[in-house]
């Protein structure tokens, strides 16, 4: 696509999970949209989990785009795992007046369709907040009316007891957390109970 102004250059971010095959994908469709538009494109290549919070490359990404440039991604998905989190990101992007393509979605904040599709991001985003916080206020309220505080699922006694057992047969905490999937904290919460009774 054509554009009125010449970008300093292109910031492309791509990501994979270790299961998925498909970078090179990205990687090409992003180096033929800078190739059109004749710009100059930086990359940054991430091999992780959406659902990681440590998402190195694209802090990275996010950190080396400057006014003018633009961000581009393959598909909306890389970058983002929920609405509010995409409106988020793009947002500090235009706080630093870059510009965000996702090629697959057809989707440039510097069109007038993009920016209307942005201001709809904006209310998305906040639905989805509201829903999630919504639903949280719902699962509390259960859980006190079942006498738990928290959101977290009581423990089996069962459990407890292989808990002890583990424990005094010489078992370490960290073993026996890994083991039921618990804290190290539970596991001596449970062993003072124990002891309480």
């Amino acid at each position: 696509m054509e554009r009125g102004y010449m970008m300093s250059r292109i910031i492309g971010y791509c990501r994979v999970s270790t299961e998925e095959q498909n970078l090179d994908m990205q990687e090409r469709a992003i180096q033929n949209y800078a190739e059109q538009n004749g710009s100059g494109l930086v990359m940054y290549v991430e091999k992780v989990s959406s659902r990681k919070n440590d998402r190195i490359e694209l802090a990275n990404a996010m950190k080396a785009a400057a006014k003018g440039d633009l961000f581009v991604v393959y598909k909306l998905d890389r970058l983002a795992r929920s609405t509010k989190e995409l409106y988020e990101l793009t947002e500090e992007l235009k706080e630093k007046q870059v510009d965000f393509v996702s090629i697959s979605d057809a989707f440039d904040t510097s069109t007038p369709t993009g920016k209307a599709m942005f201001g709809m991001l904006a209310v998305f985003a906040e639905f989805e907040r509201d829903i999630i916080q919504q639903r949280t206020k719902v699962g509390l309220d259960a859980a006190r009316k079942r006498g738990r505080v928290g959101g977290r699922p009581a423990i089996d006694e069962k459990v407890k007891k292989r808990v002890r057992t583990l424990f005094k047969s010489g078992e370490n905490a960290n073993d026996i957390a890994k083991e039921y999937g618990i804290g190290r904290a539970t596991v001596y919460k449970i062993i003072n109970e124990s002891k309480a009774e």
